[in-house]
């Protein structure tokens, strides 16, 4: 019974060494082209200096390697066509960024300059122009002013200076008027005297 379960043991063990061999080949066995170029030429047989390759494996390494090929064209043919799709969008984003850069100049030269009597102004050109105007019609205001009131100083001085003078005529008028009355009495008193006489 020892010796049963002692051959049991041993039995199971040889399978599990047996299974872990086997599940890590098949771990190992790559997949890609080099592995089946490397198992077929493992899995050859040797004649003199020469591999002899059966000829369903030579087949099947044909079939994947076309495949593989067919696949590889089919992926750069793709990249590639997204590679034009990109380039293509580059060149639209380069061309929107040159017209929205263009577009922004624009909006900031108008931004900056205002336009007056047809022609573009900056701002700074725009407000000298405009406050040496203001200045200029303030200084202007301020002569005229000065003048007006110099004017209207000098014409209440020819008033009054033509008040006086008028009140001194009237009075010379009254004695002058007076006067040749004075001369007209003395006369007809004196033509009247000789008259009588």
């Amino acid at each position: 019974m020892k010796l049963k379960f002692i051959t049991f043991c041993l039995l199971i063990s040889t399978m599990f060494s047996f299974a872990q061999e086997t599940s890590q080949e098949t771990v190992k066995e790559d997949s890609s082209l080099e592995g089946q170029f490397d198992k077929i030429y493992r899995t050859s047989t040797s004649y003199q200096a020469y591999k002899v390759i059966s000829k369903e494996k030579f087949q099947k390494l044909k079939r994947d390697v076309l495949d593989s090929i067919k696949a590889s064209q089919k992926l750069i043919s793709e990249k590639e066509n997204l590679l034009k799709i990109e380039r293509d969008n580059v060149q639209k984003i380069q061309t929107n960024l040159s017209k929205t850069q263009l577009d922004l100049e624009t909006a900031t030269n108008k931004e900056n300059s205002i336009s007056l009597f047809g022609l573009q102004l900056s701002k700074i050109t725009y407000n000298l122009i405009l406050w040496g105007i203001i200045l200029a019609l303030t200084l202007a205001l301020s002569y005229f002013a000065f003048k007006f009131s110099r004017s209207h100083i000098i014409t209440k001085d020819a008033q009054s200076n033509l008040l006086e003078i008028e009140q001194e005529f009237e009075k010379h008028r009254k004695k002058s008027l007076e006067r040749e009355q004075k001369l007209r009495r003395q006369l007809q008193d004196e033509i009247n005297k000789q008259r009588n006489n």
